[in-house]
């Protein structure tokens, strides 16, 4: 992989991977737009209020994950193979406590907010649909963040250049279909 890459390099690499988020995203806001989240937002107190900070943080958390590991591609600390080293098992580790522990803390602060607000909420559904949420946006985040760098390093391309469109687009799509996922089941539960 070159040192100095152009300006038209970066171009070339990122324009598809932008034109991806902007479908995917739609896609995203396809599913907040459907009746049955607008049903669920109406249903379940501080849904509405979660949301944009449980995105961000997707967008957040899994972004770091993806500049170490494309700093550790390019210093050569981290071999683009689906093999588990101390390396990457460490920050895998550490990207999975921390979306799952913001996720719990974001249930926390919008049923506090609520309350400040005067409205009534559930704790415990709250923080089950965002563990369930949570949960399955790490492990399918984790699992296409590391396919898309590893497969993209080896085909030529800089991580650099298309993880923070990457991120977020998995972050949007999956952490709105997954929140609607933890509604239907901690409302089974709850």
């Amino acid at each position: 992989m070159p040192g100095h890459a152009t300006a038209r390099d970066v171009y070339r690499q990122a324009l598809p991977v932008i034109l991806v988020s902007l479908v995917a995203g739609l896609f995203a806001g396809t599913i907040l737009g459907t009746e049955t989240m607008r049903s669920f937002i109406a249903d379940v107190p501080g849904l509405l209020l979660l949301l944009p900070a449980f995105l961000a943080t997707r967008g957040g958390v899994y972004g770091s994950l993806g500049a170490r590991l494309s700093t550790g591609l390019h210093q050569g600390l981290i071999e683009p193979r689906f093999q588990l080293d101390r390396r990457l098992t460490n920050a895998i580790v550490a990207s999975f406590i921390n979306g799952m522990s913001v996720s719990v803390f974001i249930a926390v602060v919008t049923y506090l907010w609520l309350g400040l607000l005067g409205s009534d909420g559930s704790l415990l559904q709250l923080v089950g649909i965002m563990v369930v949420a949570g949960l399955l946006s790490a492990v399918l985040m984790i699992s296409v963040l590391i396919t898309v760098i590893f497969v993209g390093y080896r085909r030529g391309l800089d991580p650099d250049n298309v993880i923070g469109p990457v991120v977020t687009t998995l972050g949007d799509v999956f952490g709105v279909f997954f929140l609607l996922v933890g509604v239907v089941v901690v409302g089974g539960v709850v």
